[in-house]
């Protein structure tokens, strides 16, 4: 049996998905498990309590890469994950509400329950230069993050994830 734990599930371009990615898994502390989603396997969400899928939008949807996760995972843990808690959070230039559609709708028929309102970060990158530069988050996302990851994780521990 493997102990409770949050599992950080994420993607980036630039920078950004993979720093609030960061943050919440080092509010989760060593309840957290952080993974790149081209490394995670049904094994892996079956084991966990709870999740926060983080990725940025590209062309309005979520990225190619978490969208292979969650292609990979899905029919393997459809009907043994259902009521567990997740989190999203979506870096996004301008939008991202589609990613954010996106993920819900994987989530919904996995039956997860949000814990938490959607979270999209928008960088206001409008220029090919801006939305191909690596990002660098003020702190008051990157400490909302860490926020997240210390809340999610006291919920484990108290039994209700």
């Amino acid at each position: 049996m493997v102990a409770p734990h949050l599992l950080v599930i994420w993607h980036s371009r630039t920078g950004a998905s993979e720093a609030l990615a960061r943050n919440v898994a080092a509010g989760a502390a060593e309840l957290g498990r952080l993974a790149r989603a081209s490394a995670v396997f049904p094994e892996d969400i079956l084991s966990a309590s709870a999740y926060v899928f983080v990725c940025p939008e590209n062309l309005a949807t979520m990225s190619g890469e978490m969208k292979e996760m969650f292609d990979r995972c899905y029919y393997p843990v459809l009907g043994h994950i259902e009521g567990r808690a997740y989190a999203t959070i979506i870096a996004a230039g301008s939008d991202g509400e589609g990613a954010q559609r996106q993920v819900d709708r994987i989530a919904t028929g996995w039956r997860l329950r949000r814990v938490s309102d959607p979270w999209i970060v928008r960088t206001h990158s409008q220029t090919r230069q801006e939305i191909e530069a690596l990002k660098v988050l003020p702190d008051t996302d990157l400490n909302a993050a860490k926020d997240l990851g210390i809340t999610l994780v006291e919920a484990i521990k108290l039994g209700i994830y």
